[in-house]
């Protein structure tokens, strides 16, 4: 099985959180995972890292971060040059979609826990 790396953007150190359960579904199911939050920590091994590292190759980024909050990042994420972005329930953002659109880079309405479970990340 290929594997290729995901950032989770919008961690939280929090449990109760969906990004904080989908680190931890990524690292069991054995994608590369990094991650990227408000507060830096740690996640099932998983270092939440803080401001917009350099990641190299990232395939997937799932958000959890509204569209609001998504602002910030879209040159970022943009320049990261990732295959796909998943756009979990919540985090629909029509004017980001097009910007993607321009870039090739794919848009994935979808949970990231839904497609982990039955098999189809």
């Amino acid at each position: 099985m290929i594997t290729k790396k995901t950032l989770v953007l919008g961690a939280s150190l929090k449990p109760i959180r969906y990004s904080f359960m989908a680190i931890n579904r990524l690292v069991q199911k054995k994608h590369p995972v990094v991650a990227l939050g408000l507060r830096a920590g740690e996640v099932a091994g998983v270092s939440v890292d803080t401001g917009f590292p350099d990641y190299d190759a990232v395939d997937t980024v799932t958000l959890y971060l509204n569209a609001i909050n998504q602002k910030p990042y879209y040159e970022y994420l943009i320049n990261l040059k990732p295959r796909r972005i998943i756009f979990n329930p919540g985090t629909e953002n029509p004017e980001f979609y097009s910007l993607l659109e321009q870039a090739n880079i794919e848009i994935d309405n979808a949970c990231t826990l839904v497609l982990l479970s039955t098999n189809t990340y």
